[in-house]
Protein backbone atom coordinates (compact mmCIF):
# COMPACT_ATOMS: atom_id res chain seq x y z
CA UNK A 1 0.00 0.00 0.00
CA UNK A 2 1.37 3.73 -0.66
CA UNK A 3 0.15 6.89 1.17
CA UNK A 4 -0.21 9.49 -1.46
CA UNK A 5 -0.62 13.48 -0.63
CA UNK A 6 -4.01 14.65 -2.77
CA UNK A 7 -2.25 17.78 -4.75
CA UNK A 8 -4.15 17.43 -8.31
CA UNK A 9 -7.42 17.40 -9.64
CA UNK A 10 -7.06 13.39 -10.53
CA UNK A 11 -6.23 12.82 -7.04
CA UNK A 12 -9.38 15.18 -6.14
CA UNK A 13 -11.15 12.50 -8.07
CA UNK A 14 -10.15 9.47 -6.01
CA UNK A 15 -10.47 11.36 -2.94
CA UNK A 16 -13.98 12.12 -3.57
CA UNK A 17 -15.02 8.63 -5.09
CA UNK A 18 -13.45 6.80 -2.01
CA UNK A 19 -16.92 7.92 -0.05
CA UNK A 20 -19.29 6.27 -2.12
CA UNK A 21 -17.90 3.26 -2.79
CA UNK A 22 -17.54 2.39 0.88
CA UNK A 23 -21.17 3.40 1.51
CA UNK A 24 -22.62 1.71 -1.59
CA UNK A 25 -24.13 -1.32 0.26
CA UNK A 26 -26.73 1.68 1.62
CA UNK A 27 -29.37 2.54 -0.36
CA UNK A 28 -30.00 5.86 2.54
CA UNK A 29 -26.50 6.97 1.47
CA UNK A 30 -26.69 10.73 0.04
CA UNK A 31 -23.97 11.84 -1.59
CA UNK A 32 -22.04 15.06 -0.66
CA UNK A 33 -21.81 17.56 -2.95
CA UNK A 34 -18.03 17.37 -4.78
CA UNK A 35 -17.87 20.95 -4.75
CA UNK A 36 -18.67 21.94 -1.51
CA UNK A 37 -15.66 19.03 -0.62
CA UNK A 38 -13.79 20.52 -2.58
CA UNK A 39 -14.12 24.49 -1.63
CA UNK A 40 -13.39 22.92 1.92
CA UNK A 41 -9.95 22.69 1.04
CA UNK A 42 -9.77 25.59 -1.12
CA UNK A 43 -7.69 28.73 0.73
CA UNK A 44 -9.51 31.21 -1.27
CA UNK A 45 -12.38 29.93 -0.04
CA UNK A 46 -12.20 28.74 3.34
CA UNK A 47 -11.33 31.06 5.98
CA UNK A 48 -9.91 29.02 8.28
CA UNK A 49 -7.02 29.09 5.99
CA UNK A 50 -5.97 32.37 7.26
CA UNK A 51 -5.17 30.75 10.78
CA UNK A 52 -4.84 27.16 9.81
CA UNK A 53 -3.23 24.60 7.58
CA UNK A 54 -4.84 21.20 5.92
CA UNK A 55 -3.45 17.90 4.20
CA UNK A 56 -5.50 15.28 2.49
CA UNK A 57 -4.37 11.78 1.75
CA UNK A 58 -5.50 8.47 -0.16
CA UNK A 59 -4.33 5.22 0.24
CA UNK A 60 -4.24 3.18 -2.70
CA UNK A 61 -3.12 -0.41 -3.34
CA UNK A 62 -0.78 -1.56 -5.71
CA UNK A 63 -2.71 -1.67 -8.44
CA UNK A 64 -3.76 1.50 -8.05
CA UNK A 65 -6.91 0.70 -6.53
CA UNK A 66 -7.77 3.84 -3.92
CA UNK A 67 -8.52 2.14 -0.16
CA UNK A 68 -9.30 5.17 1.78
CA UNK A 69 -8.44 8.59 2.56
CA UNK A 70 -8.05 10.99 5.52
CA UNK A 71 -8.00 14.89 6.04
CA UNK A 72 -5.65 16.45 8.81
CA UNK A 73 -5.53 20.23 9.80
CA UNK A 74 -5.39 22.49 12.97
CA UNK A 75 -6.56 26.35 13.40
CA UNK A 76 -5.87 29.01 16.29
CA UNK A 77 -9.64 28.97 16.82
CA UNK A 78 -10.11 25.49 16.85
CA UNK A 79 -10.73 25.36 21.25
CA UNK A 80 -11.94 22.84 23.57
CA UNK A 81 -13.51 24.05 26.91
CA UNK A 82 -11.03 22.52 29.60
CA UNK A 83 -8.49 21.76 26.72
CA UNK A 84 -5.11 23.38 27.38
CA UNK A 85 -2.61 21.75 24.75
CA UNK A 86 -2.61 21.84 20.86
CA UNK A 87 -5.15 19.90 19.42
CA UNK A 88 -5.06 19.20 15.61
CA UNK A 89 -8.02 17.46 13.64
CA UNK A 90 -9.03 14.79 11.34
CA UNK A 91 -11.71 14.10 9.40
CA UNK A 92 -13.46 13.11 5.92
CA UNK A 93 -12.41 9.46 6.94
CA UNK A 94 -12.88 6.51 4.34
CA UNK A 95 -11.71 3.50 4.42
CA UNK A 96 -12.30 -0.02 3.24
CA UNK A 97 -13.06 -2.97 5.85
CA UNK A 98 -9.22 -3.60 7.07
CA UNK A 99 -7.62 -1.86 9.77
CA UNK A 100 -4.09 -1.88 8.41
CA UNK A 101 -5.67 0.61 5.91
CA UNK A 102 -7.17 2.84 8.71
CA UNK A 103 -4.01 2.97 10.71
CA UNK A 104 -1.80 3.55 7.89
CA UNK A 105 -3.84 6.92 7.47
CA UNK A 106 -4.17 7.91 11.13
CA UNK A 107 -0.79 7.52 11.30
CA UNK A 108 -0.11 9.78 8.35
CA UNK A 109 -2.36 12.34 9.39
CA UNK A 110 -0.88 11.91 13.25
CA UNK A 111 3.10 12.10 11.93
CA UNK A 112 1.78 15.09 10.01
CA UNK A 113 -0.15 16.81 12.89
CA UNK A 114 2.79 16.25 15.75
CA UNK A 115 5.54 17.50 13.27
CA UNK A 116 2.86 21.35 12.77
CA UNK A 117 3.19 21.02 16.82
CA UNK A 118 0.09 19.10 17.73
CA UNK A 119 -0.18 16.98 20.69
CA UNK A 120 -3.59 15.15 20.20
CA UNK A 121 -5.98 15.09 17.27
CA UNK A 122 -9.95 15.15 17.21
CA UNK A 123 -12.08 13.71 14.65
CA UNK A 124 -13.72 13.10 12.37
CA UNK A 125 -15.06 16.32 12.09
CA UNK A 126 -15.26 19.03 9.77
CA UNK A 127 -12.41 21.77 8.53
CA UNK A 128 -14.77 24.64 9.29
CA UNK A 129 -18.30 25.27 10.78
CA UNK A 130 -19.32 22.55 13.78
CA UNK A 131 -23.11 22.32 11.46
CA UNK A 132 -21.23 20.02 8.28
CA UNK A 133 -19.62 16.76 8.75
CA UNK A 134 -19.22 16.74 12.51
CA UNK A 135 -18.51 13.47 14.21
CA UNK A 136 -18.83 9.57 13.36
CA UNK A 137 -22.46 7.92 13.27
CA UNK A 138 -22.94 5.03 15.39
CA UNK A 139 -26.34 4.73 15.31
CA UNK A 140 -29.48 5.97 12.89
CA UNK A 141 -28.17 4.32 9.56
CA UNK A 142 -31.09 3.38 8.59
CA UNK A 143 -32.77 6.81 7.60
CA UNK A 144 -31.43 8.93 4.70
CA UNK A 145 -28.97 11.51 6.58
CA UNK A 146 -29.84 15.41 6.72
CA UNK A 147 -27.72 17.79 4.58
CA UNK A 148 -24.25 18.32 5.90
CA UNK A 149 -24.72 15.40 8.34
CA UNK A 150 -21.43 12.45 8.81
CA UNK A 151 -22.68 9.12 7.27
CA UNK A 152 -20.18 6.40 7.26
CA UNK A 153 -20.59 2.40 7.60
CA UNK A 154 -21.15 1.20 10.50
CA UNK A 155 -17.86 -0.86 11.05
CA UNK A 156 -15.91 2.80 11.21
CA UNK A 157 -16.90 2.90 14.98
CA UNK A 158 -14.41 -0.34 15.21
CA UNK A 159 -11.30 1.19 12.94
CA UNK A 160 -11.25 4.26 15.00
CA UNK A 161 -11.63 2.60 18.79
CA UNK A 162 -8.82 0.10 17.48
CA UNK A 163 -6.34 2.60 16.94
CA UNK A 164 -6.95 4.20 20.24
CA UNK A 165 -9.23 7.25 19.73
CA UNK A 166 -11.68 7.67 22.88
CA UNK A 167 -15.33 9.05 22.73
CA UNK A 168 -14.79 12.92 23.95
CA UNK A 169 -18.54 13.40 23.41
CA UNK A 170 -21.64 11.91 22.21
CA UNK A 171 -23.83 14.01 19.76
CA UNK A 172 -27.20 13.43 19.61
CA UNK A 173 -30.35 14.15 17.00
CA UNK A 174 -34.02 13.97 17.82
CA UNK A 175 -36.82 14.02 14.99
CA UNK A 176 -40.18 14.57 15.64
CA UNK A 177 -43.02 14.53 13.49
CA UNK A 178 -45.06 17.82 13.06
CA UNK A 179 -48.60 16.22 12.85
CA UNK A 180 -48.14 16.13 16.74
CA UNK A 181 -48.88 18.30 19.34
CA UNK A 182 -46.19 20.14 21.48
CA UNK A 183 -46.77 19.48 25.52
CA UNK A 184 -48.92 22.08 26.76
CA UNK A 185 -46.80 23.97 28.84
CA UNK A 186 -45.04 25.54 25.46
CA UNK A 187 -48.38 27.26 24.62
CA UNK A 188 -48.69 28.60 28.11
CA UNK A 189 -45.26 29.93 28.06
CA UNK A 190 -46.14 31.52 24.87
CA UNK A 191 -49.70 33.20 25.77
CA UNK A 192 -46.72 34.69 29.02
CA UNK A 193 -44.65 36.20 26.38
CA UNK A 194 -47.27 36.94 23.46
CA UNK A 195 -49.55 39.18 26.08
CA UNK A 196 -46.22 41.50 27.13
CA UNK A 197 -45.99 44.05 24.19
CA UNK A 198 -42.43 44.44 24.84
CA UNK A 199 -41.62 40.61 23.71
CA UNK A 200 -42.60 39.88 19.42
CA UNK A 201 -41.19 37.52 17.15
CA UNK A 202 -39.97 38.31 13.43
CA UNK A 203 -39.41 36.15 10.82
CA UNK A 204 -36.46 36.49 8.17
CA UNK A 205 -37.03 39.05 5.36
CA UNK A 206 -35.01 38.13 2.35
CA UNK A 207 -35.28 42.39 2.18
CA UNK A 208 -33.61 42.80 5.17
CA UNK A 209 -31.15 40.69 5.72
CA UNK A 210 -28.44 43.26 6.58
CA UNK A 211 -30.51 43.65 9.98
CA UNK A 212 -30.93 40.37 10.58
CA UNK A 213 -27.55 39.02 10.19
CA UNK A 214 -26.77 41.30 12.75
CA UNK A 215 -29.16 40.01 15.03
CA UNK A 216 -27.73 36.59 14.23
CA UNK A 217 -24.22 37.52 15.31
CA UNK A 218 -25.51 39.23 18.35
CA UNK A 219 -27.34 36.43 19.46
CA UNK A 220 -24.99 33.62 18.50
CA UNK A 221 -22.20 35.01 20.22
CA UNK A 222 -23.91 36.29 23.23
CA UNK A 223 -25.14 32.64 23.45
CA UNK A 224 -21.64 30.90 22.94
CA UNK A 225 -19.70 33.16 24.72
CA UNK A 226 -20.21 31.52 28.09
CA UNK A 227 -18.95 28.68 26.18
CA UNK A 228 -15.88 29.40 26.21
CA UNK A 229 -14.62 27.66 22.52
CA UNK A 230 -14.11 30.56 20.45
CA UNK A 231 -16.65 30.10 18.14
CA UNK A 232 -17.48 33.79 17.85
CA UNK A 233 -18.43 34.43 14.27
CA UNK A 234 -18.31 37.62 12.37
CA UNK A 235 -21.57 39.64 10.54
CA UNK A 236 -20.10 38.75 6.93
CA UNK A 237 -19.79 35.06 7.48
CA UNK A 238 -23.76 35.02 8.24
CA UNK A 239 -24.29 37.24 5.20
CA UNK A 240 -22.44 34.85 3.35
CA UNK A 241 -24.64 31.66 5.12
CA UNK A 242 -27.96 33.40 4.01
CA UNK A 243 -27.13 34.52 0.39
CA UNK A 244 -26.03 30.51 0.13
CA UNK A 245 -29.42 29.88 1.83
CA UNK A 246 -31.47 31.40 -0.07
CA UNK A 247 -32.55 29.37 -2.82
CA UNK A 248 -33.98 26.87 -0.41
CA UNK A 249 -34.77 29.02 2.11
CA UNK A 250 -38.23 29.37 4.18
CA UNK A 251 -38.12 32.60 5.53
CA UNK A 252 -40.57 32.24 7.91
CA UNK A 253 -38.82 29.27 9.27
CA UNK A 254 -36.34 31.68 10.13
CA UNK A 255 -37.66 33.37 13.56
CA UNK A 256 -35.93 35.67 15.55
CA UNK A 257 -37.60 36.83 19.18
CA UNK A 258 -37.06 40.90 20.71
CA UNK A 259 -37.49 42.17 23.69
CA UNK A 260 -38.29 45.07 23.28
CA UNK A 261 -35.80 46.32 19.81
CA UNK A 262 -33.05 44.13 20.95
CA UNK A 263 -32.44 40.58 19.77
CA UNK A 264 -32.69 38.10 22.48
CA UNK A 265 -33.03 34.34 20.33
CA UNK A 266 -33.16 32.71 17.27
CA UNK A 267 -34.49 29.81 15.97
CA UNK A 268 -33.14 28.78 12.67
CA UNK A 269 -34.53 26.03 10.23
CA UNK A 270 -34.20 25.51 6.47
CA UNK A 271 -36.12 22.57 4.27
CA UNK A 272 -33.72 19.63 4.29
CA UNK A 273 -31.37 20.58 0.80
CA UNK A 274 -30.73 16.57 1.07
CA UNK A 275 -34.38 15.89 -0.33
CA UNK A 276 -33.13 17.44 -3.22
CA UNK A 277 -28.96 16.19 -3.92
CA UNK A 278 -30.23 12.85 -3.29
CA UNK A 279 -31.03 13.07 -6.59
CA UNK A 280 -27.48 14.52 -8.08
CA UNK A 281 -25.11 12.34 -7.27
CA UNK A 282 -22.67 15.20 -5.90
CA UNK A 283 -22.87 17.42 -8.84
CA UNK A 284 -24.65 20.67 -8.76
CA UNK A 285 -24.38 21.63 -12.45
CA UNK A 286 -27.29 23.90 -14.58
CA UNK A 287 -29.59 20.83 -15.19
CA UNK A 288 -29.47 19.60 -11.06
CA UNK A 289 -30.06 24.04 -10.65
CA UNK A 290 -33.19 23.53 -12.90
CA UNK A 291 -34.26 20.63 -11.11
CA UNK A 292 -34.23 21.88 -7.70
CA UNK A 293 -36.12 24.94 -9.01
CA UNK A 294 -39.05 22.46 -10.03
CA UNK A 295 -38.96 20.21 -6.88
CA UNK A 296 -39.05 23.09 -4.93
CA UNK A 297 -42.24 24.37 -7.42
CA UNK A 298 -44.10 21.45 -6.48
CA UNK A 299 -43.13 21.22 -3.03
CA UNK A 300 -41.51 17.89 -2.77
CA UNK A 301 -39.34 18.87 0.49
CA UNK A 302 -41.50 17.64 3.40
CA UNK A 303 -38.42 17.51 6.33
CA UNK A 304 -37.64 20.52 7.72
CA UNK A 305 -33.93 20.53 9.68
CA UNK A 306 -32.82 23.09 12.66
CA UNK A 307 -29.31 24.75 11.80
CA UNK A 308 -29.01 27.19 15.13
CA UNK A 309 -31.00 27.61 18.31
CA UNK A 310 -29.89 29.96 20.71
CA UNK A 311 -30.84 32.19 23.77
CA UNK A 312 -28.43 35.11 25.07
CA UNK A 313 -27.64 34.15 28.68
CA UNK A 314 -29.76 36.68 30.62
CA UNK A 315 -32.82 35.32 29.26
CA UNK A 316 -32.21 31.83 29.41
CA UNK A 317 -34.42 29.62 31.79
CA UNK A 318 -37.17 32.31 31.58
CA UNK A 319 -39.19 30.27 29.01
CA UNK A 320 -37.99 32.03 25.51
CA UNK A 321 -36.89 29.24 24.09
CA UNK A 322 -40.63 27.95 24.53
CA UNK A 323 -42.06 31.18 23.33
CA UNK A 324 -40.38 31.23 19.68
CA UNK A 325 -40.27 27.58 19.24
CA UNK A 326 -44.49 27.50 19.73
CA UNK A 327 -44.62 30.15 17.86
CA UNK A 328 -42.88 28.10 14.99
CA UNK A 329 -45.32 25.49 15.59
CA UNK A 330 -47.96 27.92 15.38
CA UNK A 331 -46.63 28.71 11.35
CA UNK A 332 -46.08 25.32 10.78
CA UNK A 333 -49.23 24.09 10.93
CA UNK A 334 -50.96 27.06 8.97
CA UNK A 335 -48.31 26.13 6.14
CA UNK A 336 -49.12 22.40 6.14
CA UNK A 337 -45.82 21.61 3.99
CA UNK A 338 -43.73 20.12 6.05
CA UNK A 339 -44.30 16.71 8.12
CA UNK A 340 -41.28 16.07 9.79
CA UNK A 341 -38.61 18.16 12.13
CA UNK A 342 -35.18 16.57 12.49
CA UNK A 343 -32.85 18.98 14.70
CA UNK A 344 -29.59 19.87 14.10
CA UNK A 345 -26.84 17.73 17.09
CA UNK A 346 -26.95 18.91 20.59
CA UNK A 347 -23.86 16.89 22.58
CA UNK A 348 -23.99 15.02 26.06
CA UNK A 349 -21.98 18.54 27.49
CA UNK A 350 -24.95 20.59 26.66
CA UNK A 351 -27.39 19.03 29.05
CA UNK A 352 -29.77 22.05 29.07
CA UNK A 353 -30.09 21.41 24.65
CA UNK A 354 -30.66 18.00 24.79
CA UNK A 355 -33.50 18.60 27.59
CA UNK A 356 -35.17 20.69 25.11
CA UNK A 357 -35.07 18.40 22.36
CA UNK A 358 -36.93 15.71 24.83
CA UNK A 359 -39.31 17.81 26.09
CA UNK A 360 -40.60 18.85 22.76
CA UNK A 361 -41.70 14.95 23.29
CA UNK A 362 -38.99 14.49 19.95
CA UNK A 363 -37.36 11.05 19.87
CA UNK A 364 -33.92 10.03 19.69
CA UNK A 365 -32.91 9.99 15.49
CA UNK A 366 -29.11 9.35 15.23
CA UNK A 367 -25.70 9.02 17.66
CA UNK A 368 -22.50 10.57 16.46
CA UNK A 369 -19.37 10.44 18.31
CA UNK A 370 -16.39 13.09 18.45
CA UNK A 371 -13.59 11.31 19.22
CA UNK A 372 -10.08 12.17 20.50
CA UNK A 373 -6.63 10.30 20.42
CA UNK A 374 -4.43 12.11 22.59
CA UNK A 375 -0.85 11.29 21.53
CA UNK A 376 1.10 11.40 25.08
CA UNK A 377 -1.29 9.97 27.56
CA UNK A 378 1.25 10.42 30.18
CA UNK A 379 1.70 13.76 29.54
CA UNK A 380 -2.32 14.47 28.94
CA UNK A 381 -4.46 12.09 30.66
CA UNK A 382 -7.43 11.31 28.40
CA UNK A 383 -10.72 13.31 29.92
CA UNK A 384 -13.71 13.79 28.40
CA UNK A 385 -15.17 16.82 27.55
CA UNK A 386 -16.54 18.86 30.08
CA UNK A 387 -20.17 19.93 30.82
CA UNK A 388 -21.19 23.33 29.68
CA UNK A 389 -22.06 25.89 32.68
CA UNK A 390 -25.09 27.73 32.33
CA UNK A 391 -25.14 31.30 34.13
CA UNK A 392 -28.61 31.95 35.99
CA UNK A 393 -30.80 34.79 34.61
CA UNK A 394 -29.87 38.47 36.38
CA UNK A 395 -33.60 39.09 36.84
CA UNK A 396 -37.18 37.37 35.79
CA UNK A 397 -39.20 39.36 33.02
Amino acid sequence: MKVIEVNTAQLDHSFLAINAHVNKGNPNYIRPLDNEVLATFDPAKNKLFKEGKAKRWIVQDEAGKTLGRIAAFHYAKYKNKGTDFATGCVGYFDAVEDQEVANLLFDTAKAWLISEGMEAMDGPVNFGDRDKWWGLMVDGFEREPMYGMSFNPTYYETLFANYGFENFYNQYYYRKPLSAELPDRFKERYEKFNAKQEYSIQHLDKKNLDKFANDFVHIYNSAWAQHGEAKEITHSQIMQLFKTLSPVMDERMIRFAYYKEDPIAMFINIPDVNQYFKFFDGQLGWKQKIHLMWMKLMKTNTRLTGLAFGVIPKFQSLGIDSYLIYSTSLMLHQLKIYEEYEMGWAADWNPKMVNIYKSLGADPSRHMVTFRHIFDTQKHPFERHPVMEYKSPSQDR
